[in-house]
């Protein structure tokens, strides 16, 4: 059960698609990305990007299972037109399998975007959240979050500021998005709502 404090955990279990490769470096620490995937139950999987400090790449090899625990963080992208979010677990701890596949989060935050409520093609109900979860040292974390059905009629009134406290999964999902170069494929990534914990306004 989660508190009202600041929470973001995230727990994947998956297989590790490809050796790490060097990332970036920060404050003399070297960081090295790769992708996990994680099956989901209707036999589809998710692509996960990864993101360590270089001490644990050792407990990372291709092809191998792995068990990750860290936080979901987010920044801005600038190296190209415009600025976009870019999603990262960022792996706090490399650990055995347990044997079975695992993909859940557990994030408390402050809605900083109004929900956008709508219909899928087939009709069922949908609601995006954009949830800013703090981190311990000042910064924020953007995450997009996605609700369904029923879940998606307890959020849709919410006002901006609202703190919610949710578990769920994070979800890979390709997209097409028209450039000035034409039409690229791209990778968003999300987080799908199972439940919904509390929720408040904020005074």
């Amino acid at each position: 059960m989660m508190t009202s404090e600041c929470c973001n955990d995230i727990v994947l279990e998956g297989k590790v698609l490809a050796a790490p490769a060097p990332s970036h470096e920060n404050h003399g620490v070297h960081f090295f990305r790769f992708f996990l995937e994680v099956p989901r139950l209707s036999g589809q999987a998710d692509t996960l990007p990864v993101l360590i400090p270089e001490p644990m790449v050792q407990q990372v090899c291709q092809g191998e299972t792995v068990r990750v625990r860290g936080q979901l963080r987010s920044f801005n992208n600038r190296s190209g037109v415009g600025s976009r979010l870019v999603l990262t677990v960022y792996g706090q701890e490399v650990l055995p399998p347990c044997g079975e596949a695992a993909n859940h989060i557990a994030l408390t935050g402050s809605l900083c975007k109004a929900p956008i409520y709508r219909r899928t093609p087939l009709g069922r109900t949908i609601c995006d959240l954009m949830l800013a979860v703090p981190r311990r040292y000042g910064r924020t974390d953007y995450l997009p979050v996605i609700a369904w059905g029923q879940l998606a009629q307890q959020v849709r009134s919410l006002s901006t500021g609202a703190r919610i406290c949710l578990e769920g999964r994070l979800q890979s999902r390709i997209y097409q998005k028209v450039t000035e170069s034409g039409t690229e494929e791209r990778v968003a990534y999300e987080v799908s709502m199972m439940r919904l914990e509390s929720q408040h306004e904020d005074l």
